[in-house]
């Protein structure tokens, strides 16, 4: 059921589909600054040419008709009808713009035409939001969602918007002291930066998943940004990730025993000897050291949040699925991340490898892999609560889809930053509230006329090309064959700026020293002449 704000923005009101005004609904801002912040982008081709950071239309409908479903602001009422005449409104907006930069009308359809993101922010300003409001936002970082009374009836459903809504009101600020009238700038710190991201991945995770809390799968505490930011920004180009501190990487023999079964058999150390069933015992050394790990990969911590996503491993959830582990296996400290990635990159090639050798008599080496890891990946603290069918499940689906979920996803880079651009820009514009409230008002220009404008363009625009000529004649490292060739060319192009400068032909020569010189006379020799001796 539609709450009536909602459909206001949805514009599913009694009376048809009239959408309301986007500057004066506090709803719009919410869905846009969503939509926004979760659109996945990636490359796409049309016409033989390749746009990078765009998506088309039916992909836009795909995932807005989705978040609107599961989310208790709007519910499952929402057509696809109403979700594509949103986009259009995004279009009419400059929410979004085509790949062309053009907007303004409601031409969008259903269809693969790519769109793209305007590099403006589309979030329109809103009123002050009410001192209550301020003061439970600015409360202690556990509860940094926490809501108004009048709302707290919506508290066991709260959701992705309200939520963004909440983060994108700035903080109230404590007055300063100011020594001698002077202004100190107010920067964003460290501890704000991260508790951004924390409360970025909160968001998304809780929409993704569908909770309505995160409290009995994911603690703030668990969220550490400094992880994620390292993780999305120290990759190799196969997107793996580098560790500055070597000792927490794989042994040396563990990696070249991964690589030889990865590449078998164009890998293997042909200097040393092989033997029937070599890659069996190559393959038992990398067992081995795994199942001697004290922790799984996916670690205690973040079982349960791990478990609830298998709820989402179904053929028509695939997409939202991946979704939800890349952002869970970034939480992972860097070693342990690196090593889950090696493992399943490791498994999926000799799982796909027609030529190697069958590693177990009675089993298929997909069995063998999922079996032998699954404990290696996930498992519980607790050894009787351990469940092997769940551990093997998502095992199966990581090494299926290990090379999408671990692609960093580049929406959350762009939310946090969207988020701290919005809040740098209110804080200036407190600033310069706050100093014109105390300098009195100067006026540093003088308007001119449209003539006098246009003569001041003609006489800078020939000042500038006539320094141009001055640097020619006065360029000591060209020859006087080259300052004869660029002078003769700057004639041609400015002959008036050259006229006033050279206003005779002998100036030119003796600027040049243009000295001529003479052909030396060719002598006129005459050919002797013989006459013919008769004898």
């Amino acid at each position: 059921m539609l709450t009536p704000c909602c459909r206001d923005v949805l514009g599913v009101a009694t009376g048809g589909c009239s959408w309301r005004c986007p500057s004066v609904s506090p709803q719009w801002n919410e869905v846009t600054r969503c939509f926004r912040a979760g659109m996945p982008l990636r490359r796409h081709r049309q016409r033989l040419r390749s746009h990078g950071s765009c998506f088309t239309a039916a992909e836009a409908a795909d995932w807005l008709h989705q978040v609107l479903r599961s989310n208790s602001s709007f519910g499952p009422d929402v057509t696809r009808q109403q979700t594509v005449q949103l986009l259009r409104k995004f279009l009419k907006n400059h929410v979004i713009e085509d790949i062309k930069g053009r907007w303004g009308a409601e031409n969008l359809e259903d269809n693969g035409a790519l769109y793209r993101f305007p590099p403006t922010s589309p979030v329109k300003p809103l009123p002050s939001p009410p001192r209550e409001t301020l003061e439970n936002f600015s409360g202690d970082k556990g509860k940094l969602f926490k809501l108004p009374s009048s709302s707290k009836r919506g508290l066991k459903k709260q959701e992705f918007l309200q939520s963004v809504e909440n983060l994108a009101r700035p903080k109230a600020d404590v007055p300063e002291e100011k020594k001698e009238g002077t202004l100190q700038r107010r920067e964003i710190s460290q501890e704000y930066v991260q508790e951004t991201w924390r409360n970025i991945i909160r968001i998304h995770l809780q929409t993704i998943l569908g909770l309505p809390s995160l409290e009995e799968v994911l603690q703030p505490a668990q969220i550490i940004p400094e992880f994620v930011m390292y993780n999305m920004s120290n990759t190799s180009k196969h997107g793996v990730v580098i560790l500055q501190d070597k000792a927490e990487d794989l042994p040396h023999w563990v990696l070249s025993a991964m690589k030889c079964l990865a590449y078998w058999p164009r890998n293997k150390d042909m200097s040393q000897a092989t033997y029937s069933g070599f890659e069996r015992d190559v393959f038992r050394t990398v067992a081995d050291y795994f199942l001697s790990l004290p922790e799984p990969l996916l670690t205690f911590e973040y079982y349960e949040l791990f478990v609830n996503i298998l709820d989402l491993l179904q053929p028509h959830l695939e997409r939202i699925a991946v979704e939800a582990l890349q952002i869970c296996c970034l939480l992972l400290p860097p070693p342990r991340r690196r090593k889950l990635q090696l493992l399943l990159r490791m498994m999926a090639r000799i799982s796909g490898n027609v030529d190697m050798p069958r590693l177990h008599d009675a089993m298929g080496t997909r069995s063998l892999l999922i079996q032998t890891f699954s404990r290696c990946v996930l498992r519980c603290a607790e050894e009787e609560d351990l469940d092997e069918l769940l551990s093997t499940r998502l095992l199966s689906f990581l090494m299926d889809h290990q090379q999408e979920i671990f692609q960093v996803p580049a929406y959350l880079q762009v939310a946090v930053q969207d988020h701290l651009e919005y809040m740098k820009k209110a804080q200036c514009k407190q600033e310069k509230e706050e100093i014109c409230a105390i300098l009195p008002t100067y006026s540093y220009c003088k308007q001119i006329t449209p003539e006098e404008f246009e003569e001041q363009k003609v006489s800078t625009s020939q000042a500038a090309v006539a320094e141009l000529l001055e640097n020619i004649i006065k360029d000591k490292n060209l020859s006087v064959k080259e300052k004869k060739k660029k002078l003769k060319q700057f004639q041609k192009e400015y002959p008036q700026i050259y006229g006033s400068r050279f206003p005779r032909t002998e100036s030119e020569a003796q600027l040049l020293e243009n000295k001529p010189t003479l052909k030396q006379p060719m002598l006129s020799l005459r050919k002797p002449k013989f006459r013919s001796l008769r004898y």
